[in-house]
């Protein structure tokens, strides 16, 4: 049985791979985070000790590695004094400090050591958001015109890499997602503009899905509701629904429409 590494970050994203891996018959070895990843793994190893990593995966003579999982960005700069020379170093050769850049940088590093970096979409296909509903909710009219609007505004701010995520009300952008993440951008966009917000969530135009992968979890859904949005957008066959079915249960109770665009 095949066996790669899976560098897993916060949420439940991991465990999906994990579950979907080895029904494909993969066997996946699980590096943790200390105090990011919030579920089972075989090690934990503390943020920015790359060097370590690098040198564990060869000890298990494991070759192929893939990242899943919530790393906020703001860990950049609260765990810096703590990174080892070879997370600095990545730092250096990083263009600059945006997500995709960083972690372009990481694959690099961990290629020039030998390893395969590869993409975990084929494996988690069945996650992904399918064009149109995919509830027992139909977004009404409103809401499409207010996802149509905001599809190709969160395309240009994902291609930036500022942040996957905007959420708009009658055809204006009422918040867009930065370092702060996605569900604080959702209460914030509640505190300026009230109930009726539409959620819109993209890939990047030419997403790798190797690097900070859409994702979607019931946190999203969670803090739609406290702010009484009603409709979330996501880019069909882009981004992933954490335990799927369960999620669209949750939004159907919580009055939301998921719709794929």
């Amino acid at each position: 049985m095949e066996t790669v590494c899976l560098l897993a970050g916060a949420g439940k994203l991991p465990q999906n791979f994990v579950d979907e891996a080895n029904k494909r018959g993969i066997k996946v070895f699980r590096v943790g985070v200390k105090g990011i990843t919030d579920h089972e793994a075989d090690v934990y190893l503390p943020m920015g000790k790359v060097g370590r990593l690098v040198k564990l995966l060869k000890e298990r003579g494991i070759k192929k590695i893939t990242m899943l999982g919530k790393f906020e960005h703001r860990y950049i700069y609260t765990e810096l004094l703590r990174f080892d020379l070879k997370a600095l170093s990545l730092l250096r050769r990083a263009k600059d400090r945006k997500p995709a850049s960083l972690i372009k940088a990481f694959i690099g590093m961990l290629e020039e050591e030998g390893f395969e970096v590869f993409d975990p979409k084929p494996v988690l296909e069945s996650i992904l958001a399918n064009e149109g509903k995919m509830g027992n909710l139909m977004a009404g009219k409103s809401a499409l015109e207010d996802g149509r609007f905001g599809f190709g505004i969160a395309k240009e701010v994902a291609q930036l890499d500022v942040g996957q995520t905007i959420v708009v009300k009658d055809m204006a952008v009422v918040a867009v997602e930065a370092m702060e993440g996605t569900q604080e951008t959702i209460k914030r966009a509640g505190k300026l503009a009230g109930k009726g917000c539409r959620v819109v969530k993209v890939a990047r135009k030419e997403q790798d899905f190797r690097i900070d992968v859409p994702t979607v979890g019931k946190d999203t859904l969670k803090a739609m509701k406290s702010i009484k949005a009603d409709t979330l957008f996501l880019e069909a066959g882009k981004v992933f629904i954490i335990d799927k079915p369960s999620f669209l249960s949750l939004a159907d109770s919580y009055g939301i429409a998921v719709y794929g665009l």
